[in-house]
């Protein structure tokens, strides 16, 4: 039978320690020879149900205990996993689970990704953590540290990083089959105003549904009133206490095999065009992100790349590469989301969730197509766990990926200047108002030691 534990308030007597008691000494479960990777999942509604059932399908895996802030949303993992220990504060889980699993999924809003996994890793767990890695910058830097203090096994929930399409493309740019690569173009036109709320914030307040926790949901975020259909379950993702808007979401994604194929580290400048509705409405512009945004990435060059920079453009909303540059893939229409590749040679356009081509096709008709083994991300992250190879998007990876993906989402909160990067200081030079934007004040009670 499920065993429902009920929510604890793990700060009562302790509130001006917030989360810091969250520094525990790696305690990684040891496992018999043949024994399941015992796992939890923190969050199982939406992404959550699918990443949580991706886990599970690999043969060693066992679920033993799940977690929702909205219990509403666990029915689904009660009847698929009867035996599991069902919780509704991820605090909680680890408190009592900690002895007892290896490994657990994050896969809630971007505001709580940092803390969950932070908390995970000091704990000594694996984690599987959805994209973006986290909400802030500085969160990144942090969560990539402390995996590598941790010596688990990690990986970003940027499953197309598995796919034969992105490795294939990975493979095609480093062998020079474009040459040198001039620009590089990103963008992501689907659903394009689904989840984007326009703000400004609802003045109308309603009572939080009986089996969803606020307080826990609201968690590192500002306090504020519950708003049916407004933030939970699905908009949160354009509010910016919540989330990072549609570049947060798709980016990691989006930019991945560029990052990857292309070796590019941290930028050295971002600069940002939006919606000037947006930027000019104060209700707006400080609550949600735009409809549309532009941003341009200038990287340093190296062997790969035509120039001593190389400037990496995404773009959302509807808004496409230039008509010019379709001169280079034979005049084919852009997919709703992808990513052009402009070299010396051709060019290599590759449609998000399928296998890139090489333009002029004539010129590659007898271009060999990359032999590559298929791969199940999730099940890699198991595998890796079991001592099979390394991920492919550990966090000593996509730390990095998420800061640069995260830079473009700052800069179109301060639109229309350039904001150059300082990697190692982790600052944006001489741009006070930007910096400060790379690392936000959670809410009290909820402070984390390091965050």
């Amino acid at each position: 039978m499920t065993r429902r534990v009920p929510r604890r308030n793990f700060l009562q007597g302790t509130a001006a320690a917030g989360l810091a008691s969250i520094v525990l000494p790696r305690t990684l479960r040891a496992r018999s020879p043949g024994e399941k990777v015992q796992h939890a999942s923190i969050g199982t509604g939406g992404q959550g149900w699918g990443d949580l059932n991706q886990i599970a399908a690999h043969p060693d895996v066992e679920i033993v205990a799940f977690c929702d802030v909205d219990l509403s949303r666990t029915a689904q993992a009660v009847k698929a996993f009867p035996d599991a220990r069902v919780y509704q504060d991820w605090r909680e889980l680890l408190d009592r689970e900690g002895d007892r699993i290896d490994s657990i999924n994050v896969t809630i809003p971007d505001h709580m990704h940092a803390p969950v996994t932070l908390d995970a890793l000091r704990r000594g767990k694996h984690v599987y953590c959805q994209k973006p890695l986290t909400h802030d910058v500085h969160e990144a830097r942090v969560i990539a540290e402390a995996a590598a203090k941790a010596g688990t096994v990690t990986q970003m929930g940027v499953q197309v990083t598995s796919s034969y399409g992105d490795r294939a493309t990975v493979k095609m740019i480093r062998d020079g089959a474009i040459g040198k690569v001039e620009k590089v173009f990103l963008w992501s036109n689907k659903d394009p105003w689904k989840y984007r709320p326009t703000g400004p914030r609802p003045t109308a307040t309603s009572p939080a549904p009986e089996k969803l926790d606020w307080d826990g949901w609201l968690g590192t975020a500002p306090e504020r009133p519950f708003v049916p259909e407004v933030y939970h379950p699905t908009f949160w993702r354009g509010w910016q206490d919540f989330g990072v808007g549609w570049l947060g979401d798709m980016g990691c994604h989006i930019t991945d095999a560029a990052f990857r194929a292309l070796e590019l580290g941290a930028p050295l400048s971002i600069r940002a065009e939006v919606e000037p509705e947006w930027r000019d409405t104060p209700g707006r512009f400080s609550e949600t992100y735009p409809t549309w945004q532009i941003v341009r990435y200038v990287y340093p060059g190296n062997e790969r790349t035509v120039g001593r920079t190389i400037e990496v453009t995404w773009s959302d909303g509807f808004k496409y590469p230039a008509d010019e540059y379709r001169q280079r893939i034979d005049g084919a229409e852009y997919p709703a989301q992808g990513a052009l590749f402009i070299g010396e040679e051709g060019a290599l356009l590759h449609p998000h969730g399928a296998d890139p081509t090489l333009y002029p096709q004539e010129k590659y008709a007898e271009y060999p197509k990359p032999e590559l083994a298929g791969r199940n991300h999730y099940h890699h992250y198991v595998d890796a766990i079991l001592g099979g190879e390394e991920t492919a998007a550990g966090f000593a990876y996509s730390g990095p990926l998420t800061e640069t993906v995260l830079l473009g989402a700052l800069a179109t909160r301060l639109p229309d200047r350039e904001l150059r990067w300082d990697a190692k200081k982790m600052e944006l030079s001489g741009d006070p108002k930007a910096s400060a934007l790379l690392r936000r004040t959670y809410r009290q009670g909820w402070e984390v030691e390091g965050l």
